[in-house]
């Protein structure tokens, strides 16, 4: 299981080891990882699982399909490493993976 850190707004780092297979929204919801709404539940619909990936990473991840790309699309703390963690999905490459979230979700 890959080791990822999830950092809030506050600098607060939360490690976690993440089951392969799993995408990170379910990763930090079952670690209690706060600042991970993901009212949807991963079916992509709400963008409350947005997260920013360590770029060192971003080339790693599954590409960013169009329903994805089109929630990203509507939010306002959008940056270059935007992801919705409900559409990343872990596997041992991602060891070390560092992931923010943003100060709020949508």
């Amino acid at each position: 299981m890959p080791d990822v850190t999830f950092v809030d707004a506050a600098g607060i780092a939360r490690a976690v080891n993440a089951e392969a297979g799993r995408s990170l929204m379910e990763a930090a919801r079952l670690n209690d990882v706060p600042g991970i709404t993901a009212m949807c539940c991963g079916f992509c619909v709400c963008a409350t699982c947005h997260v920013y990936i360590d770029e060192a990473f971003v080339d790693r991840l599954n590409p960013v399909r169009d329903k994805e790309a089109a929630l990203l699309a509507r939010i306002e703390q959008r940056r270059p490493n935007s992801r919705l963690s409900c559409q990343v999905r872990v596997d041992s490459g991602l060891e070390g993976l560092r992931v923010e979230t943003p100060v709020s979700q949508g």
